[in-house]
């Protein structure tokens, strides 16, 4: 494996509204990019009872569908359905039908996709900004 392959495709991205947590998912997401979402989700239900999320999703080649464990993804969409009021998933391809199945799965209040060229329209919606 070289240094690239490891390159996690679920980054973190800075907003200036601590209750958003806004990620960018470039190529395919694996179990272990799944378990960091999730984790960094948790750490945000520490200091705020209710979160909005922005999925942006950059060339995502959607999530691989093997090697998820069950409990991961039950104790994780389990806590986002608690916690996850809004979610906007920004982009096109194989990824945006697997997110928005994962935050409606969850019960996200409202949950709405916006195209690349909308990813303005899903901040504003989200009233927050990138830093």
């Amino acid at each position: 494996m070289g240094m690239l392959d490891s390159v996690p495709a679920v980054r973190r991205i800075d907003t200036d509204r601590s209750t958003l947590c806004a990620f960018d998912i470039v190529g395919t997401v694996t179990s272990a990019d799944l378990e960091n979402l999730f984790g960094l989700m948790e750490a945000a239900y520490i200091l705020h009872p209710s979160i909005d999320v922005l999925l942006r999703l950059t060339d995502c080649e959607g999530f691989e569908g093997h090697g998820f464990e069950r409990s991961t993804v039950r104790e994780g969409t389990t806590a986002a359905g608690q916690h996850v009021g809004r979610c906007a998933v920004v982009g096109e391809g194989d990824g945006i039908a697997e997110s928005r199945r994962l935050f409606v799965a969850v019960g996200a209040e409202e949950t709405r996709h916006f195209s690349a060229d909308e990813e303005d329209d899903a901040w504003a919606w989200l009233e927050a900004q990138p830093l």
